[in-house]
């Protein structure tokens, strides 16, 4: 019963999914981090649908509109958590400060001018990679991103120190049973690793190996910068990771018809 209320718990927190009302208990929070990549899982399959429109019952969405759909998707389903923190982080590394008054940014609600900017470049990216994307294969492989970023999200949560040792990230870790937890990612990971290989062989090997460079970057950042990780900066990696995952993945046509 407990693993069906971490469920809800996490479709509640990560996403927009409607699901039964559940208590924020110690006890419900064990297993959250291991259906945090399942969202990644309903929002590639969202991709999927949305570009399957373009071809069935004859239906005609012209690209364009695939591209800005594609690129509001996500956020939609997600609940702009991840986008969220994306631009909270943009306004603490842009201002320059000192790791203390970072962090301070990172919680004042004000929104400054880089988180904006950052926003504003991010989405146009995001927005011009789609227009690579042509083949129904891509798009499968795309899904592949969405799942690996939340489950290297989780990974980093649970192995990496946390920069408050408070706050609502820090809530979700510290109520995980952390061995099981580890164990059930490393499954999903080596699951997106295999679908990789299985739709692109050694070049989507190749495009998920190029992806991970923004964990270690990531991971880098986040304890030079800030002393460890904050559920802001949660948000911001996911962002940034399937902004690269999404040009990889224009990339891969490309690489694949070589």
């Amino acid at each position: 019963m407990s693993v069906l209320k971490s469920l809800c718990l996490a479709c509640s927190m990560y996403s927009r999914i409607p699901v039964p009302k559940v208590a924020w208990e110690e006890k419900n929070m064990k297993y959250v981090l291991c259906f945090f990549p399942w969202i990644g899982i309903v929002i590639g399959a969202g991709m999927y649908g949305l570009w399957r429109l373009r071809s069935l019952l004859g239906v005609h969405i012209p690209m364009p509109v695939f591209v800005l759909t594609g690129t509001v998707l996500p956020i939609w389903i997600s609940g702009g958590i991840h986008m969220d923190g994306f631009m909270d982080t943009a306004d603490a590394l842009h201002s320059y400060q000192s790791r203390e008054r970072k962090l301070e940014i990172m919680q004042d609600p004000h929104t400054g001018a880089s988180a904006c900017i950052s926003l504003a470049c991010e989405m146009t990216l995001y927005g011009a990679a789609l227009y690579f994307l042509l083949e129904e294969r891509q798009i499968l492989f795309l899904g592949i991103g969405f799942f690996l970023s939340r489950t290297l999200s989780a990974f980093a949560l649970l192995t990496m120190k946390n920069a408050r040792g408070e706050g609502l990230a820090y809530t979700f870790v510290s109520g995980s049973s952390r061995r099981i937890v580890l164990a059930v990612l490393s499954v999903w990971l080596f699951l997106g690793v295999e679908t990789a290989f299985y739709l692109y062989g050694r070049y989507g090997l190749f495009c998920v190996a190029a992806s991970f460079l923004v964990f270690f970057y990531y991971e880098i950042l986040a304890y030079r910068k800030f002393g460890g990780l904050t559920g802001d900066l949660a948000g911001w990696f996911v962002v940034v990771y399937e902004l690269v995952f999404v040009w990889l993945t224009g990339i891969m046509g490309y690489l694949w018809n070589l």
